[in-house]
């Protein structure tokens, strides 16, 4: 009966297998071309860390854009996670006239092609006086992630029994008291779901502080590694270029690894509900 069963999800076993292949081989040959040895490049021979003291010194230093892109990146999920907190509350709590209608025009700009609004968007940025700026930066790179955390803590709240506000309510907490004490710690999963998604978005992002961001001590990492393949009379550093993104990708890694388990119950709310 056990080797039965083990059989019979040899396909699973395998197909997962392959997957995990294909997904993990690029950043392992990454972490490796890193510190191998490449003609033209800071490391020219055996194994070492030439290419990443390179990316450390290079311009305004690595851990200037580094600290760009954690408060780019920290101010777009602060901004991302206040705004479908609550909008996700009003969605799944409140009726009111035209809200679904008003739902799918938020879903919508899901279909709106990202670069397209950037130009527009970049004139907008100036006359309000953002341009140039991370604040501006994370203003819009925030805006392409609410469609999706809107839903995602709309389908979170759902996910709570109606009964727990309402009897918050009986008891003389108010609107916004329930949903600190009671709601909020429920949505938790789904918060950190909403979250790990506009950091990662906003970390690893390359086209809007290319047409957003003009000053290259407030670049981004990606923005900066982009321009570090360019330096050498043009030729490609591709020894520095991947130890760029190791750097880049490393952050990520950590996060999913420490929020995985939250990052799955966030996705599964809506699904536990039905």
């Amino acid at each position: 009966m056990t080797l039965g069963r083990a059989w019979g999800r040899t396909p699973y076993y395998v197909l997962a297998g392959g997957l995990a292949i294909i997904f993990l081989f690029p950043m392992v040959w990454t972490a490796w071309a890193s510190v191998a040895g490449q003609p033209g490049t800071a490391q020219e021979a055996g194994f070492g860390l030439g290419n990443y003291r390179r990316l450390l010194e290079y311009d305004a230093g690595l851990w200037r854009y580094l600290a760009n892109s954690t408060v780019v990146s920290l101010l777009t999920v602060a901004l991302t996670l206040g705004v479908s907190l609550l909008g996700g509350y009003a969605f799944a709590r409140f009726d009111f006239p035209g809200k679904n209608l008003l739902f799918l025009l938020t879903l919508a700009i899901l279909m709106v092609p990202y670069a397209t609004l950037l130009i527009p968007l970049y004139v907008l940025l100036g006359d309000l006086g953002l341009q140039n700026s991370f604040i501006g930066l994370s203003l819009v790179l925030a805006m392409y992630q609410l469609p999706f955390a809107t839903f995602m803590m709309r389908i979170s709240f759902e996910a709570v029994p109606r009964e727990l506000e309402e009897s918050a309510l009986m008891d003389g907490c108010g609107t916004f008291g329930a949903l600190r004490r009671i709601l909020l710690p429920a949505v938790v999963p789904g918060l950190i779901t909403v979250g790990l998604f506009a950091f990662l978005a906003a970390w690893n992002d390359f086209i809007a502080p290319l047409i957003l961001i003009s000053d290259g001590d407030k670049a981004p990492l990606p923005l900066a590694v982009a321009n570090l393949r360019q330096q050498s009379m043009g030729a490609v550093d591709y020894g520095v270029t991947e130890a760029g993104v190791v750097v880049l990708a490393l952050p990520c890694l950590v996060l999913f690894l420490l929020l995985q388990r939250h990052y799955l119950r966030g996705f599964m709310s809506g699904a536990l509900k039905g």
